[in-house]
């Protein structure tokens, strides 16, 4: 019995640890790549595109407020790409 309460604290742990990892993001704006295409083309976005905005959606304020990438992430074919992987643009 007791190696089941271990087993168990032990399993809860690692799933902890995991999920703390993977909220992990590096702020890289190159990450987006896969999405450029489709945000200056206006074709469908990939899942690759669709699986890096949702991991880079804590870094879309970062992005908006430098001036250099905001139209990356708020034109309207970049507003389309996110409604299309369901990412909400934040308001920063």
């Amino acid at each position: 019995m007791k190696h089941i309460a271990v087993y168990a604290v032990t399993l809860v742990l690692l799933v902890l640890a995991e999920s703390h990892v993977s909220m992990a993001v590096t702020c890289s704006p190159v990450q987006l790549a896969p999405c450029a295409s489709a945000i200056s083309t206006s074709s469908p976005p990939s899942k690759a595109c669709c699986r890096k905005l949702t991991q880079q959606k804590p870094c879309l304020c970062q992005y908006i407020k430098n001036p250099s990438l905001r139209n990356y992430v708020t034109s309207p074919n970049a507003k389309k790409v996110a409604r299309i992987c369901r990412v909400a643009i934040p308001k920063c």
